[in-house]
């Protein structure tokens, strides 16, 4: 949520950031609101303090006499006015909240200007295309696949987009995640095993309400099968005040992860590229805010090591207005080279939120210089999500006996240099 003093004071900071996330927000229409609002609350607070005034006033008067009377009188009516305006400033009130969740975050000066994905920029690249693999295939495509992973049959007992992972492909499923929990660990983050389903404030105080209702897997009482392991571990420290020195705080998390959206058709959804339920690490920190722009090239980095640990050839694109999603202040995506599909796949998303999150959350650290509670800046990442890891990872080590070299920082997990699809 954004400072509504900001709101206030420099509302063409606000409709510029509309313009340059493309979205379609009524800036006027909140800002006419948000006055009536005000107006109402003084209204309200204005009736509470002359009742205080008359309370003490009946305090000082003797009781039955005429003075006393006649305040009891001008209470009766000032109880029924502050009612009547009372129940209008709360209804106007709950308007307010929903118009300023509407509002989205401020993109940072270094985002470029774009519409479309096509206008994003590539910010760094690592590895060579050229040296993967001769025999790439598309995954889904590579003899004995499905006994890997299993879609008819996930199919039969869920629904679209819920695959079997067996035997090889549930070890190696497994051994990745372990992977990279291990190497977020040594990174510095301390891990964490969250729920997997939030209620509606969590999912609000990290932007997926009132945004991504239709994405979200919802329970009849309420609950929300979390998208991503940001959900639970943001509100960790909802409505909580943490010490300056602590600051920052990482954590990792495994979750499976669950999505509705489906998004377009043919290549892009074919085999692991997109699924509804699959396993992610996240990364997330609640830094100063002095210093959640270095924080986040430092989260980038973590993310970007376990591709390179991988040997994945990657690319790294700071994204534009139009693509840089509703929350976030500034956002890089990691796509790997997928060499049978001769095509990107993203494999993490690296976001900085500045105070946008924390504020909805009221995630708060006491500032040593003031005495005071600030808002800290709330940064994530993913650190990796494994379809697509798993999907680059076949594709790109396919040789021409149709094994799959396993990289070498992986064997230790997987126990075998090579996966055989028999």
């Amino acid at each position: 949520m954004l400072d509504p003093k900001l709101l206030r004071e420099s509302p063409e900071i606000v409709r510029a950031a509309i313009a340059r996330k493309h979205l379609d927000v009524d800036l006027d229409a909140v800002l006419a609101l948000d006055t009536t609002w005000r107006a109402l609350l003084a209204e309200v607070e204005a009736l509470r303090a002359k009742q205080k005034a008359a309370n003490n006033e009946m305090a000082a008067a003797k009781k039955g006499s005429p003075e006393f009377l006649a305040k009891v009188q001008e209470m009766k009516a000032v109880s029924q006015e502050i009612k009547a305006k009372e129940e209008n400033l709360n209804f106007t009130q709950e308007k307010w909240n929903a118009a300023m969740l509407a509002l989205p975050n401020i993109p940072h000066s270094s985002v470029p200007d774009g519409r479309t994905p096509e206008e994003n920029q590539v910010f760094a690249t690592n590895g060579s295309i050229e040296a993967t693999s001769p025999h790439a295939l598309p995954h889904w495509e590579i003899a004995g696949f499905s006994n890997l992973v299993d879609f008819p049959r996930g199919a039969k007992v869920t629904g679209a987009g819920f695959p079997f992972l067996i035997g090889d492909g549930a070890k190696l499923s497994r051994s990745l995640l372990q992977f990279f929990l291990d190497e977020d660990v040594k990174a510095g983050y301390t891990e964490v095993s969250p729920p997997i389903f939030v209620n509606a404030a969590s999912a609000t105080a990290t932007g997926q309400l009132p945004d991504k209702e239709g994405q979200m897997y919802e329970t009849v009482d309420k609950l929300y099968a979390v998208p991503t392991a940001e959900v639970p571990l943001t509100n960790f420290f909802r409505d909580e005040i943490l010490d300056e020195d602590a600051l920052p705080v990482c954590r990792c998390a495994y979750t499976p992860c669950f999505r509705r959206e489906a998004g377009s058709y043919g290549k892009d959804v074919r085999g692991l590229n997109r699924v509804h339920q699959f396993d992610k690490v996240e990364l997330l920190k609640w830094v100063h805010p002095s210093s959640s722009y270095d924080e986040l090239d430092k989260l980038r980095n973590d993310a970007e090591r376990l591709l390179q640990k991988l040997e994945l050839p990657y690319r790294v694109l700071l994204m534009c207005g139009g693509d840089l999603g509703f929350s976030q202040s500034k956002k890089y995506d990691l796509e790997v080279w997928a060499a049978g599909q001769k095509r990107w796949l993203e494999v993490s998303s690296c976001s900085n939120f500045e105070s946008f999150q924390a504020r909805r959350a009221q995630i708060r650290f006491r500032a040593k210089a003031t005495g005071k509670p600030e808002l800290v800046h709330t940064l994530n990442g993913s650190g990796l999500a494994v379809p697509r890891v798993l999907a680059a990872l076949l594709e790109n080590n396919l040789q021409a006996d149709g094994r799959v070299k396993i990289p070498a920082a992986l064997v230790p997990y997987f126990g075998k240099d090579y996966l055989s699809f028999k």
